[in-house]
């Protein structure tokens, strides 16, 4: 398959060292309440994690919280990234968004969140998505879909209408970010990349890349 006719040219607003925030956390909710209404979901974000051994694997996720600490999303603690995320203490995510030619990527440690916070965000979730973290182990090998199907089912007259609590296997996650990177589509293939790089005393170091 040939893609070489595909063209596309990039015609974003410039990004400069003078018109960013020189906290990344600021530039980032800068962006973000930009895109909130242009994009289909603007919380979607790439979570890049990579075995011990050093192979790497990546997927979508949402993200559920963002503070001066970091990015929060929620997950199975026995699921492969989970697993990754264990092993190494790191992961990578990126935020696409298509609307404005706009990239985010942010790379950090991770930490689990607190026991209190996952409960607090697991009751706000609808009571089938509370069903359906009991019914799936995520990552592991299922025989068929009409498997999952049923232990959902099974799942749902078990509990009923609740209360459905939030299972230790379950929970948040922070990545806490040392380095961030802000692109900016442009013409030419000149694109904008203002990259942020955390020192030892806290504070945001900043730099332009070569695109």
């Amino acid at each position: 398959m040939s893609l070489a006719d595909i063209r596309r040219e990039y015609l974003g607003q410039p990004l400069s060292e003078t018109n960013c925030e020189a906290d990344p956390l600021r530039q980032f909710a800068r962006w973000f309440d930009q895109v909130r209404e242009l994009e289909p979901d603007p919380t979607a974000m790439a979570l890049a994690t990579a075995s011990p051994d050093g192979r790497p694997s990546v997927r979508t996720v949402l993200l559920k919280g963002v503070d001066d600490r970091g990015f929060i999303f929620y997950t199975n603690y026995e699921s492969r990234k989970a697993r990754e995320m264990e092993a190494t203490g790191r992961a990578s995510l990126l935020f696409f968004w298509r609307s404005v030619e706009r990239q985010v990527r942010i790379d950090g440690t991770v930490e689990r969140i607190s026991p209190v916070e996952s409960d607090a965000y697991f009751d706000t979730r609808p009571l089938d998505s509370r069903l359906s973290v009991y019914a799936s182990r995520q990552s592991a090998p299922i025989d068929s879909r009409e498997m999952l199907e049923d232990a959902f089912e099974r799942v749902k007259r078990s509990y009923g209408d609740g209360p459905v609590p939030r299972p230790d296997w379950w929970g948040g996650y922070r990545v806490v970010p040392d380095e961030f990177e802000f692109w900016q589509g442009r013409t030419s293939r000149l694109h904008d990349r203002l990259r942020y790089v955390k020192n030892a005393d806290g504070s945001w170091r900043r730099e332009r890349l070569a695109p």
